[in-house]
């Protein structure tokens, strides 16, 4: 079969390998579309060295695919069907893939497959949002416009946030934040995001920030934009390398930080489904963050175009087949 692979730092090339094995407790099943995410990213371009050469199927792992076959109990897996396939190994990026079948969810009706896989990036969104304290009525700040910044925007908003400004250095981004819930959006390119949240907020800082950015830039106005004591920061952005930061300002503040990670871990994946619930009965259209669709053979392409999140990008998405 014909995979992706990365095979040193900022390199992917195309490379013949077997098709996996069908085991007990696993379903082979064969990708037809993915979208990019930020820690695919990374994990082309800043993993540790010693990483290279990752394995083939690098990297992807928000995955449509048809269910070929599975050995193991399942009332709702049928082959031929298509599944949410959790990939948190990354090697979704290939013809055919071996998932544990409690990492795949079936599609419900109504939606897209495109629209559907947004379930993904959605429900992990949703896992982190679990980790805040109460926001409600809180001013609430989202570092970060991208399609997590844009999916945090709406979720805040349903727990009942009172204010949330969004903020991008991308006019493109910030047009869309509205529309997903932010009260308020800030280019922080054109100025200090800092005087315009105490401008916004009455001279107050933010209760809550979500840093989804993950650059130097961005976490250290985190820091900034919190308030002293009571601020909560979720840290959700990947960062690309080490960073240099502001630690005597996150240390004199008192800031509560909590960083996400591994949320497709998750015992029963509930923010994943919960996701595609909320996708699925129309709640979030998801439609407006589908900017983009390359074919398979131009993966590299579509990660440069992630990367440098030219040509108005949010989520890109790859036919595999």
């Amino acid at each position: 079969m014909n995979a992706l692979q990365i095979v040193s730092r900022g390199e992917a090339k195309f490379v013949k390998t077997n098709i996996p094995n069908l085991k007990p407790g696993y379903a082979l099943v064969r990708p037809q579309l993915a979208s990019l995410c930020g820690s695919d990213i990374w994990m082309l371009h800043y993993s540790a060295d010693e990483m290279y050469p990752l394995p083939p199927g690098t990297s992807g792992h928000e995955i449509i695919a048809e269910i070929v076959d599975f050995q193991g109990d399942s009332d709702t897996l049928k082959k031929g069907e298509l599944c949410l396939a959790i990939a948190p190994d990354h090697r979704g990026m290939a013809e055919y893939y071996l998932a544990p079948i409690n990492n795949l969810i079936p599609l419900p009706p109504g939606k897209t497959a495109e629209e559907l896989l947004m379930s993904q990036q959605l429900g992990t969104v949703i896992y982190a949002a679990k980790q805040l304290p109460n926001i409600i009525g809180k001013t609430a700040v989202v570092i970060g416009q991208g399609s997590a910044g844009q999916w945090f925007n709406f979720i805040l908003r349903q727990l009942g946030a009172d204010k949330i400004l969004g903020i991008d250095k991308i006019e493109s981004r910030l047009k869309l934040s509205e529309n997903y819930g932010a009260t308020q959006t800030f280019n922080s390119s054109r100025g200090s995001a800092l005087d315009f949240l105490k401008q916004l907020n009455g001279g107050e800082l933010a209760e809550i920030v979500v840093e989804a950015a993950g650059t130097q830039s961005s976490i250290n106005l985190s820091f900034q934009l919190a308030r002293n004591d009571t601020g909560f920061i979720l840290q959700f952005g990947v960062p690309r390398e080490p960073l240099k930061i502001d630690y005597y300002t996150m240390f004199t503040k008192c800031l509560n930080i909590r960083s996400i990670d591994h949320a497709n871990s998750e015992k029963g994946h509930s923010s994943t489904k919960k996701a595609m619930e909320m996708i699925s009965s129309g709640m979030i259209n998801t439609k407006p963050i589908l900017t983009h669709r390359l074919p398979f053979k131009n993966v590299n392409q579509a990660y440069e175009l992630h990367r440098t999140g030219s040509d108005d990008c949010h989520k890109i998405l790859i036919e595999i087949s």
